[in-house]
């Protein structure tokens, strides 16, 4: 038997520490590491190399993976990179996505870089990006729970030195040349030494014909030995033989399990089975099944031992610790702390680290890396969620989980708005203060926090609009994250182009033309930061067609002028001229004096590029004249040197064009 900490090459200090932090205790799976290691090493012909390890849920896949890449850490000097590509609720994580967060990890995003549609959310420009990076270093990529072949393939380098480690269920086909290194079970012995290990005391040794029929009844799957553990654990008094018989007899049939619902303090000293399941529970769980996305992964079948455990030991758990494990299926990325937790349960923020605390010592989260500022945070099993999401349709009333929800959105609006205090404290009024485990020290802290939290954010919004009534509190997170964000050094482009197609996702569906209209703006702005002029062009468009559904002449005005200036940038000088001139009459109508001088000098120059000069000499000196009226000494400095030079090109002093 092998101890997490213990045995294996040490890697480099902090070459694997966004690793998950994995089991405390490893058993076995020698022979495994060992091929691994084998499939690692394979020479490979113009591509990078690949291997593929497959597994049930609950065989303890992740965590073999995580110690493998822990101890053939120092072999990649460029780093230890970590991605999963399914989130607990069975959604996929698109590849560009992940390739966009792995390519922040390396610290090499291109500037500019925007999402792009594409099948199966590929986006090409990321996936490329990546491809580049991995062939010119040296970095070994987890990539955890990959779906299928058309989710990796993407993500895949061409240079030798690096190496993709995939982590999935069944063999990945459609793949060449891979061949998946596949487990299964622990054996035996190491079932039992496992076993050992966990419960403690004499039991297991004294009982060694016993232990191995408890290991054979959890088919030697370390997450089912780690659920029994504990139970087992709880109870001094319990017979390896009496855990035997209950997790046989529960593989055979599922017993209700939804817990009480929460009526008050007291609640929190009743176990879990207190209350058994209502009649329509059969009924609420289809309905809870129906919550999940449609590609999310069948749920642990009825009868499966590792599901057996699992409702064994809920079945024990006091109504506090169950009903958290319930609401935590509501948390971003199925990630929480303290914040999360606190504001999903409704309770005091110590309170809530406390029960995180206990449910991870029971094996029913996972312990991920710490926060910067050291706060724990852990994760639902992916195995797990979709049992759960069917307990929390049983054992919690509808309201109590919107209230969940809206609980967490405005903590989360509370925690930005806290951010940006203490990025731009002299932007605007100060917040009111949040409670003290919950409080940022300060600039740093704030920084750290918008950083670490993004992709938890943005799936708590993405989250809370596609839920479809909680679009107040949504657009207010929104509006925080938008103004906190930018404050950041590590908020990419890509982070305000999603945030932005969720206020025109909100705009459209609250028939809100004019805010659809600026966010289509934005987007185009954005777009055309990244020099894509026909997409951006494409966005203006569509702005310009809300804006004139809104009855917004300035929101017209812009989108006209921002398209013009897509057109200038390809070269197109007649539409640039329209959509300029189109600009310039409703800036006229406006009175807006500023913007008709600068639109009269963008017409002016698309004149001079189609040859069209008298017209150009025309709007050049009626720009600076206004811009002279203004005392603009700047604008009219330009547009004079414009002016200057087109007059000299007529008089043939010049042999260049004017314009390009």
């Amino acid at each position: 038997m092998d101890d997490e900490r213990s045995g294996g090459r040490a890697p480099a200090p902090a070459a694997a520490d966004g690793l998950p932090a994995g089991p405390a205790v490893f058993a076995g799976r020698r022979a495994e590491l060992a091929a691994l290691a084998t499939a690692a090493g394979r020479s490979t012909e113009g591509r990078g190399r690949l291997v593929v390890l497959a597994g049930r849920p609950g065989s303890g896949r992740t965590a073999l993976a995580v110690r493998y890449a822990r101890s053939a850490a120092a072999q990649y000097p460029d780093g230890v990179l970590h991605a999963r590509l399914t989130a607990p609720d069975g959604s996929r994580t698109p590849p560009g996505r992940a390739a966009r967060r792995l390519l922040e990890q390396l610290d090499a995003v291109p500037a500019g870089l925007l999402p792009e549609g594409g099948p199966e959310g590929v986006d090409e420009p990321a996936a490329t990006a990546l491809r580049a990076v991995l062939a010119e270093r040296r970095v070994l990529l987890l990539l955890d729970d990959v779906r299928d072949a058309a989710q990796l393939r993407p993500l895949l380098g061409t240079g030798p030195g690096s190496l993709v480690l995939a982590v999935t269920t069944g063999p990945l086909t459609g793949i060449e040349a891979v061949d998946p290194v596949i487990i299964g079970g622990l054996d035996q012995a190491s079932a039992v030494g496992l076993l050992g290990d966990l419960v403690g005391g004499t039991r297991v040794s004294c009982d060694p014909v016993g232990a191995g029929d408890l290991a054979e009844a959890c088919a030697c799957r370390p997450a089912a030995l780690r659920l029994t553990a504990v139970r087992l654990r709880a109870d001094a008094r319990a017979a390896v033989t009496d855990a035997v018989a209950e997790l046989a007899a529960g593989t055979r049939e599922r017993p209700a399990t939804a817990g009480p619902r929460d009526t008050g303090p007291a609640a929190g000293d009743r176990p879990a089975e207190d209350t058994a399941a209502g009649p329509d529970a059969e009924e609420e769980r289809r309905r809870a099944r129906a919550l999940l996305p449609e590609d999310a992964p069948v749920p642990v079948p009825d009868g499966d031992p590792l599901g057996a455990a699992f409702e064994l030991l809920y079945r024990t758990l006091p109504a506090a610790q169950a009903r958290m494990l319930r609401m935590l299926t509501l948390a971003p990325c199925q990630l929480a702390d303290l914040r999360t937790a606190s504001a999903l349960a409704g309770c005091p923020a110590p309170e809530a680290a406390a029960l995180l605390d206990r449910l991870a010592e029971q094996e029913l989260l996972n312990a991920e890396a710490p926060s910067g500022d050291g706060t724990p945070r852990y994760r639902v099993p992916g195995w797990l969620h979709p049992r759960l999401v069917e307990l929390r349709a049983e054992a919690d009333r509808p309201a109590e989980v919107e209230l969940a929800r809206a609980r967490l959105l405005e903590r989360l609006v509370r925690m930005v708005d806290s951010a940006q205090a203490l990025l731009a404290p002299g932007d605007g009024p100060r917040p009111d203060p949040l409670p003290g485990a919950l409080r940022l020290s300060g600039a740093g802290h704030a920084a750290r926090w918008l950083d670490e939290e993004r992709d938890q954010l943005l799936t708590a919004v993405g989250g809370a609009i596609g839920h479809g009534d909680l679009d107040g509190s949504a657009g207010r997170l929104v509006a925080a994250l938008l103004r906190a964000l930018p404050l950041t050094e590590a908020t990419a482009p890509a982070d305000l182009h999603r945030l932005h197609e969720l206020v025109l996702e909100v705009a459209e569906r609250g028939a809100a033309p004019r805010r659809a209209a600026a966010a289509l703006l934005n987007l185009g702005d954005l777009q055309a930061a990244a020099g894509r002029w026909e997409r951006a062009a494409a966005r203006y468009r569509d702005a310009l067609d809300r804006a004139r559904a809104a009855g917004d002449d300035a929101g017209c005005a812009r989108a006209l002028e921002s398209a013009a200036g897509c057109y200038r940038a390809l070269g197109d000088p007649l539409r640039a001229g329209d959509w300029y001139g189109r600009a310039l009459a409703l800036r006229q109508q406006a009175g807006d004096a500023p913007g008709e001088a600068r639109l009269l000098a963008r017409v002016a120059e698309a004149h001079s590029a189609q040859r069209r000069f008298e017209e150009a000499l025309r709007e050049y000196r009626a720009a600076l004249g206004m811009l002279r009226r203004l005392g603009d000494d700047r604008g009219a400095a330009s547009v004079g040197h414009a002016l200057d030079r087109l007059q000299r090109q007529l008089a043939g002093e010049l042999d260049h064009p004017i314009a390009e």
